[in-house]
């Protein structure tokens, strides 16, 4: 059974920093590439960062580049999104998700979804 379990979402007020962590478990996680995508009620799940099978590359989306950092330790099964100067419209519910093409910025590329973590950011 495929499992990724995020956590580390939460309150922040603006220009503060969230560190947002997926655990994963039931594949073989160096054979995937990892994304984070964001939704927001009402509106589409969004491609927000991702990371290549062995973390050699990285891809944002233009409103995080330069301040949200996506990771992964392979030994750990676990990505990682250092988000750091956050902003009110980074307020969102994040999702952790594993795709096997690259670069991974549809939906539908994506095998498996965690169940989200909420983030909040506070004027």
């Amino acid at each position: 059974q495929v499992q990724l379990v995020e956590s580390g979402g939460g309150l922040v007020q603006a220009g503060g920093s969230l560190r947002l962590s997926c655990v994963v478990s039931g594949l073989t996680f160096n054979n995937y590439h990892m994304g984070w995508f964001r939704q927001t009620p009402g509106n589409e799940r969004e491609f927000t960062a991702a990371i290549t099978w062995s973390g050699d590359s990285t891809d944002y989306v233009d409103s995080v580049a330069g301040r949200f950092t996506i990771s992964r330790d392979n030994a750990k099964n676990m990505v990682h999104l250092q988000m750091n100067n956050l902003r009110p419209e980074d307020t969102a519910v994040y999702y952790c998700a594993a795709a096997r093409s690259w670069p991974p910025r549809k939906r539908f590329q994506y095998d498996y979804w965690g169940q989200g973590t909420q983030v909040t950011v506070s004027s």
